[in-house]
Protein backbone atom coordinates (compact mmCIF):
# COMPACT_ATOMS: atom_id res chain seq x y z
CA UNK A 1 0.00 0.00 0.00
CA UNK A 2 1.35 3.40 -1.02
CA UNK A 3 0.44 5.29 2.16
CA UNK A 4 0.80 2.58 4.79
CA UNK A 5 1.40 4.03 8.24
CA UNK A 6 1.09 7.66 7.14
CA UNK A 7 -1.16 10.20 8.86
CA UNK A 8 -3.33 12.36 6.63
CA UNK A 9 -5.45 15.36 7.61
CA UNK A 10 -8.19 16.30 5.15
CA UNK A 11 -9.89 19.66 5.53
CA UNK A 12 -13.31 19.64 3.92
CA UNK A 13 -13.38 15.89 4.45
CA UNK A 14 -17.14 15.48 4.08
CA UNK A 15 -17.37 17.08 0.64
CA UNK A 16 -17.40 15.17 -2.63
CA UNK A 17 -13.66 15.46 -3.30
CA UNK A 18 -12.63 15.33 0.36
CA UNK A 19 -14.60 12.20 1.15
CA UNK A 20 -13.41 10.42 -1.99
CA UNK A 21 -9.80 11.30 -1.16
CA UNK A 22 -10.24 10.18 2.44
CA UNK A 23 -11.49 6.78 1.32
CA UNK A 24 -8.67 6.44 -1.21
CA UNK A 25 -6.01 7.39 1.34
CA UNK A 26 -7.46 4.94 3.85
CA UNK A 27 -7.50 2.12 1.27
CA UNK A 28 -3.79 2.76 0.74
CA UNK A 29 -3.09 2.39 4.46
CA UNK A 30 -3.18 5.96 5.78
CA UNK A 31 -4.68 6.93 9.12
CA UNK A 32 -7.18 9.58 8.06
CA UNK A 33 -8.29 12.56 10.16
CA UNK A 34 -11.23 14.41 8.64
CA UNK A 35 -11.94 18.04 9.53
CA UNK A 36 -15.00 20.03 8.59
CA UNK A 37 -17.92 22.09 9.86
CA UNK A 38 -20.60 19.42 10.34
CA UNK A 39 -20.06 16.42 12.60
CA UNK A 40 -22.89 14.32 11.15
CA UNK A 41 -21.60 14.41 7.58
CA UNK A 42 -18.04 13.78 8.72
CA UNK A 43 -19.17 10.81 10.79
CA UNK A 44 -20.85 9.23 7.77
CA UNK A 45 -17.54 9.25 5.89
CA UNK A 46 -15.71 7.89 8.93
CA UNK A 47 -18.23 5.05 9.31
CA UNK A 48 -17.86 4.08 5.65
CA UNK A 49 -14.07 4.02 5.90
CA UNK A 50 -14.14 1.94 9.07
CA UNK A 51 -16.62 -0.53 7.60
CA UNK A 52 -14.13 -1.05 4.78
CA UNK A 53 -11.37 -1.79 7.27
CA UNK A 54 -9.72 1.63 7.22
CA UNK A 55 -8.71 3.97 10.02
CA UNK A 56 -10.49 7.32 10.31
CA UNK A 57 -11.50 9.94 12.83
CA UNK A 58 -13.35 13.23 12.50
CA UNK A 59 -13.50 16.58 14.24
CA UNK A 60 -15.40 19.82 13.72
CA UNK A 61 -12.90 22.48 12.69
CA UNK A 62 -13.48 25.90 11.18
CA UNK A 63 -10.57 26.22 8.75
CA UNK A 64 -10.90 30.01 8.88
CA UNK A 65 -10.20 30.02 12.61
CA UNK A 66 -6.46 30.02 13.30
CA UNK A 67 -6.81 28.74 16.85
CA UNK A 68 -9.10 25.85 15.89
CA UNK A 69 -6.81 24.78 13.04
CA UNK A 70 -3.73 24.92 15.25
CA UNK A 71 -5.32 23.08 18.18
CA UNK A 72 -6.63 20.34 15.88
CA UNK A 73 -3.26 19.86 14.16
CA UNK A 74 -1.55 19.65 17.55
CA UNK A 75 -4.06 17.06 18.71
CA UNK A 76 -3.62 14.93 15.57
CA UNK A 77 0.16 15.08 15.80
CA UNK A 78 0.07 14.15 19.49
CA UNK A 79 -2.24 11.18 18.88
CA UNK A 80 -0.62 9.91 15.69
CA UNK A 81 2.98 10.88 16.28
CA UNK A 82 3.03 13.49 13.53
CA UNK A 83 1.35 14.63 10.32
CA UNK A 84 2.56 13.31 6.98
CA UNK A 85 -0.09 14.63 4.59
CA UNK A 86 -2.30 17.71 4.63
CA UNK A 87 -5.03 18.09 2.00
CA UNK A 88 -7.21 21.18 1.71
CA UNK A 89 -10.48 20.86 -0.23
CA UNK A 90 -12.49 23.45 1.68
CA UNK A 91 -15.44 25.02 -0.16
CA UNK A 92 -14.78 28.67 -0.97
CA UNK A 93 -18.30 30.11 -0.87
CA UNK A 94 -18.09 31.47 -4.40
CA UNK A 95 -20.96 33.03 -6.30
CA UNK A 96 -21.07 32.11 -9.98
CA UNK A 97 -23.14 33.26 -12.92
CA UNK A 98 -23.05 36.99 -12.13
CA UNK A 99 -20.89 39.33 -14.25
CA UNK A 100 -18.11 40.94 -12.24
CA UNK A 101 -19.42 44.44 -12.87
CA UNK A 102 -22.76 43.46 -11.32
CA UNK A 103 -21.30 41.58 -8.37
CA UNK A 104 -21.15 42.80 -4.77
CA UNK A 105 -17.65 43.22 -3.39
CA UNK A 106 -18.31 40.70 -0.61
CA UNK A 107 -19.41 38.04 -3.12
CA UNK A 108 -16.33 38.66 -5.26
CA UNK A 109 -13.75 38.59 -2.51
CA UNK A 110 -15.25 35.78 -0.39
CA UNK A 111 -13.72 32.87 -2.37
CA UNK A 112 -10.41 34.71 -2.65
CA UNK A 113 -10.20 35.39 1.08
CA UNK A 114 -11.45 31.91 2.01
CA UNK A 115 -9.05 30.12 -0.34
CA UNK A 116 -6.00 32.11 0.72
CA UNK A 117 -6.83 32.02 4.43
CA UNK A 118 -7.63 28.32 4.72
CA UNK A 119 -4.68 27.34 2.57
CA UNK A 120 -2.36 29.47 4.69
CA UNK A 121 -3.70 28.32 8.05
CA UNK A 122 -3.91 24.59 7.30
CA UNK A 123 -0.55 24.46 5.50
CA UNK A 124 1.28 26.30 8.27
CA UNK A 125 -0.30 24.22 11.03
CA UNK A 126 0.71 20.98 9.31
CA UNK A 127 4.16 22.24 8.28
CA UNK A 128 5.12 23.06 11.87
CA UNK A 129 4.76 19.36 12.70
CA UNK A 130 6.20 18.11 9.40
CA UNK A 131 9.33 20.16 9.98
CA UNK A 132 9.97 18.30 13.22
CA UNK A 133 9.72 14.97 11.42
CA UNK A 134 11.89 16.04 8.50
CA UNK A 135 9.25 16.04 5.79
CA UNK A 136 5.67 15.81 4.63
CA UNK A 137 3.31 16.66 1.79
CA UNK A 138 0.90 19.58 1.51
CA UNK A 139 -1.74 19.14 -1.20
CA UNK A 140 -4.00 21.93 -2.43
CA UNK A 141 -6.91 21.32 -4.81
CA UNK A 142 -7.96 24.29 -6.85
CA UNK A 143 -6.02 25.83 -9.69
CA UNK A 144 -7.94 26.35 -12.92
CA UNK A 145 -6.94 28.13 -16.09
CA UNK A 146 -8.10 29.26 -19.56
CA UNK A 147 -10.80 27.04 -20.97
CA UNK A 148 -13.71 27.10 -23.38
CA UNK A 149 -16.56 27.66 -20.97
CA UNK A 150 -19.92 28.96 -22.17
CA UNK A 151 -19.48 32.58 -23.20
CA UNK A 152 -22.28 33.83 -20.97
CA UNK A 153 -20.98 32.04 -17.87
CA UNK A 154 -19.24 33.95 -15.09
CA UNK A 155 -17.02 32.60 -12.29
CA UNK A 156 -16.88 35.63 -10.01
CA UNK A 157 -13.83 35.50 -7.75
CA UNK A 158 -13.28 31.75 -8.03
CA UNK A 159 -10.58 31.74 -10.73
CA UNK A 160 -8.86 34.65 -8.96
CA UNK A 161 -8.83 32.44 -5.86
CA UNK A 162 -7.37 29.54 -7.82
CA UNK A 163 -4.54 31.67 -9.16
CA UNK A 164 -3.80 32.97 -5.66
CA UNK A 165 -3.51 29.38 -4.47
CA UNK A 166 -1.02 28.64 -7.24
CA UNK A 167 1.12 31.56 -6.11
CA UNK A 168 0.95 30.39 -2.51
CA UNK A 169 1.98 26.88 -3.59
CA UNK A 170 5.15 28.24 -5.17
CA UNK A 171 6.07 30.34 -2.15
CA UNK A 172 5.36 27.58 0.37
CA UNK A 173 7.36 25.07 -1.66
CA UNK A 174 10.32 27.42 -1.83
CA UNK A 175 10.33 28.12 1.91
CA UNK A 176 9.55 24.57 3.07
CA UNK A 177 11.69 22.61 0.63
CA UNK A 178 14.80 22.71 2.85
CA UNK A 179 12.72 21.04 5.56
CA UNK A 180 11.81 18.17 3.25
CA UNK A 181 8.21 19.35 2.86
CA UNK A 182 6.67 19.08 -0.58
CA UNK A 183 3.83 21.34 -1.78
CA UNK A 184 1.65 20.54 -4.79
CA UNK A 185 -1.59 21.82 -6.28
CA UNK A 186 -4.07 19.92 -8.42
CA UNK A 187 -5.52 21.60 -11.49
CA UNK A 188 -8.46 20.30 -13.46
CA UNK A 189 -11.00 21.40 -15.98
CA UNK A 190 -13.72 20.57 -13.49
CA UNK A 191 -15.41 17.37 -12.39
CA UNK A 192 -18.88 16.77 -13.89
CA UNK A 193 -19.95 14.58 -10.98
CA UNK A 194 -19.44 17.45 -8.53
CA UNK A 195 -21.75 19.87 -10.37
CA UNK A 196 -25.12 19.70 -8.54
CA UNK A 197 -28.07 18.38 -10.54
CA UNK A 198 -30.07 21.41 -9.42
CA UNK A 199 -27.45 23.88 -10.65
CA UNK A 200 -28.79 26.18 -13.36
CA UNK A 201 -26.89 25.63 -16.59
CA UNK A 202 -25.41 22.36 -15.32
CA UNK A 203 -25.53 20.58 -18.66
CA UNK A 204 -23.79 23.43 -20.46
CA UNK A 205 -20.97 23.33 -17.89
CA UNK A 206 -20.65 19.54 -18.06
CA UNK A 207 -20.60 19.62 -21.87
CA UNK A 208 -17.94 22.35 -21.91
CA UNK A 209 -15.73 20.43 -19.47
CA UNK A 210 -15.86 17.36 -21.69
CA UNK A 211 -15.42 19.32 -24.92
CA UNK A 212 -12.33 21.12 -23.67
CA UNK A 213 -10.54 17.86 -22.91
CA UNK A 214 -8.15 16.65 -25.59
CA UNK A 215 -9.13 13.10 -24.62
CA UNK A 216 -12.86 13.69 -25.07
CA UNK A 217 -13.61 12.97 -21.42
CA UNK A 218 -13.31 14.82 -18.16
CA UNK A 219 -11.62 13.69 -14.97
CA UNK A 220 -13.82 11.96 -12.44
CA UNK A 221 -13.25 11.53 -8.73
CA UNK A 222 -11.39 8.23 -9.14
CA UNK A 223 -8.91 9.95 -11.47
CA UNK A 224 -8.40 12.72 -8.93
CA UNK A 225 -7.87 10.27 -6.08
CA UNK A 226 -5.33 8.19 -8.01
CA UNK A 227 -3.28 11.34 -8.64
CA UNK A 228 -3.56 12.54 -5.04
CA UNK A 229 -2.51 9.16 -3.64
CA UNK A 230 0.54 9.10 -5.89
CA UNK A 231 1.45 12.70 -5.02
CA UNK A 232 1.17 11.96 -1.29
CA UNK A 233 3.29 8.83 -1.54
CA UNK A 234 7.05 8.40 -1.43
CA UNK A 235 6.99 7.53 -5.12
CA UNK A 236 6.58 11.25 -5.76
CA UNK A 237 9.32 12.20 -3.31
CA UNK A 238 11.08 14.58 -5.73
CA UNK A 239 7.91 16.37 -6.84
CA UNK A 240 7.31 19.79 -5.33
CA UNK A 241 6.35 23.32 -6.41
CA UNK A 242 4.40 21.70 -9.24
CA UNK A 243 0.85 21.14 -10.37
CA UNK A 244 -0.91 17.83 -10.91
CA UNK A 245 -2.75 18.43 -14.15
CA UNK A 246 -5.77 16.12 -14.43
CA UNK A 247 -7.60 18.21 -17.02
CA UNK A 248 -7.23 15.80 -19.91
CA UNK A 249 -5.26 18.46 -21.73
CA UNK A 250 -7.84 21.21 -21.27
CA UNK A 251 -5.38 23.30 -19.28
CA UNK A 252 -2.06 24.13 -20.95
CA UNK A 253 1.12 23.62 -18.94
Amino acid sequence: MLLEGKTAVIYGGAGSIGSAAAKAFAREGAHVYLAGRTQATLDRVVDEIRRSGGSAQAAVVDALDADQVSVHADAVAAAAGGIDISLNVIAHGDVQGTPLIDMDLDDFRRPVVNAISTTFLTACAAARHMRKAGGGVILIVGGAGPQEFPRDYRFGGLVVAFEAMETMRRQLATELGPDGIRVLTMRSGGFPSTVPESFEGRQAIVDSITKSSLLGRAAELDDVCHALVFAASDRARVMTSATLNVSGGALPD
